[in-house]
Parts: C-alpha cells; sequence; structure tokens
C-alpha cells in the first residue's frame, strides 16, 4: 500500500509539457509546464465553471422550459394557475350553456336536440301545411315541464310582472329591425293574455330576427307550427310563431335583420298566413310596437 501511494505522488508530481507547434516548420509557438495534479486541478476547475455558467444560462433564459427538472418561479407558476382556472371557468360556462340550451329546447317542444332544417311548404285552399311534421313526444318530462310547455303553445311562457312597465327598463337604447313588414291584425294584450303583435303577410314572407343573437329553439310544436327563438344580450328574448318553414338551426348567430324563416299558416292556433311575433325582456312580455315600426 505504501508503495502505491509513493508510485502514485511521484506520477502526479511528474512535469509534463504542453508545446503548442505550427503544423509546416514545427516552429513551437508556445508552450505550457507544470505537473501532472496542476493539469488534472486545472481541466476539473475549468470544467466545473462551465457547468455551472451554462446552468445559470439556462435557469435565466426561456431554454429552462426545455428542461425537465427545471421549477417555476412564483409569477409563472401564478400565471399558470390562472390560465387553468380560466380553462376551467370557460369550460363550466359551456356545460351551464348546452344544458340551458337543451332544457330549454325541451320544455317547449318536448323533444330533445332535434333541430329542423328549411321545410318545404305546401298552400291549400289558403292553408299552409308542411309535409309530415315532427310528431312532439311527452316522454320523459315532468309535470312541471308539460305545464310550462302548454303555456309556451298557448303564447304565456311567463308569469306577468305586478309592474309591467318594469319589463320596459333597460331596452328602450336598443335599435330592433322590424321581423317583417305587413299589417297588424292583433295586438299586444297583457289582459286577453296575448303577448304578442300578430302580423300579417303573403305567405313565404321572409322573417327577420330583430337583433342580434343566438338561435335557441327552432323547430315545430302542434299548436304553434314551425318556431323560432332567438336569444339575445341583456336576457331578451324573441319568438317567431307559425312559419312555413325555418331557415337556421339551434346555435346559430345570427346578426340583426338576418332572414331566419319565412311567414306562414302552421300550427292549431294559426288562422292565417301572419307571424306572431313575441318579445321577453327578463322573462316578461314586452309590447314589439313600443320599440319596432312594422
Amino acid at each position: 500500500m505504501r508503495k502505491q501511494k509513493t508510485k502514485l505522488a511521484k506520477t502526479l508530481n511528474m512535469r509534463y509539457k504542453v508545446v503548442v507547434l505550427q503544423e509546416e516548420t514545427f516552429e513551437e509557438k508556445a508552450s505550457f509546464t507544470g505537473k501532472l495534479w496542476y493539469w488534472i486541478t486545472g481541466v476539473s476547475s475549468a470544467a466545473v465553471i462551465v457547468v455551472m455558467l451554462t446552468i445559470a444560462f439556462i435557469r435565466a433564459t426561456p431554454l429552462r422550459e426545455y428542461v425537465a427538472g427545471m421549477s417555476l418561479n412564483g409569477f409563472e407558476r401564478s400565471r399558470l394557475i390562472e390560465a387553468y382556472t380560466r380553462i376551467d371557468s370557460m369550460e363550466q360556462v359551456a356545460a351551464a350553456n348546452t344544458i340551458y340550451l337543451d332544457n330549454l329546447r325541451q320544455v317547449i317542444a318536448g323533444q330533445a336536440g332535434e333541430t329542423l332544417e328549411q321545410a318545404g311548404g305546401q298552400h291549400i285552399a289558403g292553408k299552409t301545411t308542411n309535409p309530415a311534421p315532427p310528431a312532439v313526444a311527452d316522454v320523459g318530462l315532468s309535470k312541471d315541464e308539460l305545464a310550462l310547455r302548454q303555456l309556451v303553445e298557448s303564447g304565456a311562457p311567463y308569469d306577468l310582472p305586478e309592474n309591467p312597465e318594469a319589463a320596459h327598463t333597460g331596452i328602450s337604447s336598443y335599435t330592433f329591425y322590424s321581423p317583417i313588414k305587413g299589417i297588424i291584425s292583433s295586438n299586444f294584450s297583457a289582459k286577453e293574455q296575448h303577448y304578442a303583435v300578430d302580423i300579417a303577410v303573403k305567405l313565404n314572407e321572409p322573417v327577420r330576427t330583430t337583433l342580434s343573437g343566438n338561435v335557441v329553439f327552432a323547430s315545430y310544436t302542434p299548436e304553434t307550427g314551425y318556431v323560432v327563438i332567438v336569444q339575445h344580450s341583456n336576457n331578451l328574448l324573441s319568438l317567431y310563431k307559425h312559419c312555413a318553414s325555418i331557415i337556421k338551426k339551434v346555435g346559430s348567430f345570427v346578426r340583426g335583420g338576418e332572414v331566419i324563416a319565412f311567414a306562414g299558416d302552421t300550427g292549431e292556433l294559426s288562422t292565417g298566413p301572419h307571424l306572431h311575433f313575441e318579445l321577453w325582456h327578463n322573462g316578461n312580455p314586452v309590447n314589439p310596437t313600443d320599440y319596432i315600426a312594422f
């Protein structure tokens, strides 16, 4: 053991010379002399310095994102948590909207998820009929939902407010498009529970949405025929009933003045070609003639 230590010590203390020569002339340009342990210590120190500088460079630049095990600082961690929170909130809102639309379709039409493409109408002795209107099923609906559906089909989907003027608050600044031009055959009357205006028009006249919004219902009901409901901002709904055909699907975004259907005479409650138009704000009926010139 002692001989091995002595031999190792002699080896480490041996002097070595590193010479830099010119390749063609072999002229000596530089030389470095030192003991072996000097060279080992120098090379090791240089390697450690290079590794430390590399780590410091990676941590101070975006390169750290590509290195496994590099932890985020407090600011970046908070931003990441905030981003995940926003994504989660958006998912919850999207799920809630989906449930809302599904419930609205079921309550009004008694059927789930079935939308209507453009349906062709046939005029028979002054009456518009649509070939093979879809059946409206009551299966799966509760008693409350069935009762609410009956109110919707009869023209009264919501309770009347105690103060009718409260329904007018908040929408007076809107610029409404006229859904159709014609002669008003029946006015809005809360006393008679007629929460709409009926506009007598020619068959298949284009029906336009009164404001921009999203179509939340587009289907057939036995009493009111083909119906389109558009949800606007500020809890405002517009309803278009007794249409001959519909050209928008549920979920479609429509701009104010865009054609969404064609006027007709469908449904058991219809007495001739006309548009039954309703406005509801915060669940309360609004007289359309207060804001729209037909």
